[in-house]
């Protein structure tokens, strides 16, 4: 299973007509704040990035969904499953995450999304626990992580910026689908 709905939400594999969405997410600095450097990214880049993401799908049955809002079809953003590339103490272990564009923020859409991405690990890809990294200072999304019930498990740094991490987890046995 690919796609998934939620009561408001559609989450699924990327389509063409999601590049420019996309690109207007990256280039959004609220949007961008907490992510790597703080650096806004560009249509080029995005579309780099939403190719790498359908290889990961290729590759590891998961991946980052795209996010559609069902009354109106817009594009939200991400969440989703990958295989995270720092701190290297979490490169075996599976990760969540999210990005949605500034517009769609407070309205519980990361929640929800999330969620759904958390209950399809569990029963369609049987992963047994996914962690989620969170730079320290980003209540917006340590508020997530409190709602999915994944719990503190380390600190960590950032590899290339130095900044601080929280590694949260879930062991999904005892996840509340």
């Amino acid at each position: 299973m690919t796609e998934i709905r939620t009561p408001r939400l559609i989450l699924r594999r990327w389509r063409d007509d999601d590049l420019v969405p996309m690109a207007e997410i990256n280039a959004d600095p609220r949007v961008m704040h907490w992510i790597d450097d703080g650096s806004v990214r560009d249509l080029e880049y995005t579309a780099e990035a939403m190719e790498r993401w359908e290889e990961e799908w290729d590759e590891e049955g998961f991946g980052l969904f795209a996010v559609e809002l069902l009354a109106s079809g817009e594009l939200a953003g991400f969440t989703g499953l990958s295989v995270p590339d720092f701190p290297p103490e979490a490169a075996s272990d599976v990760a969540i995450s999210w990005r949605l564009g500034s517009p769609f923020w407070g309205q519980g859409y990361a929640s929800e999304a999330a969620h759904a991405t958390l209950e399809f690990a569990l029963q369609d890809r049987g992963l047994d626990r996914v962690i989620s990294i969170c730079r320290i200072g980003d209540e917006a999304s340590e508020n997530v992580i409190r709602k999915l019930g994944m719990t503190l498990e380390r600190e960590s740094e950032h590899p290339v910026h130095g900044y601080p991490l929280h590694i949260h987890a879930i062991d999904l046995t005892e996840f509340d689908a």
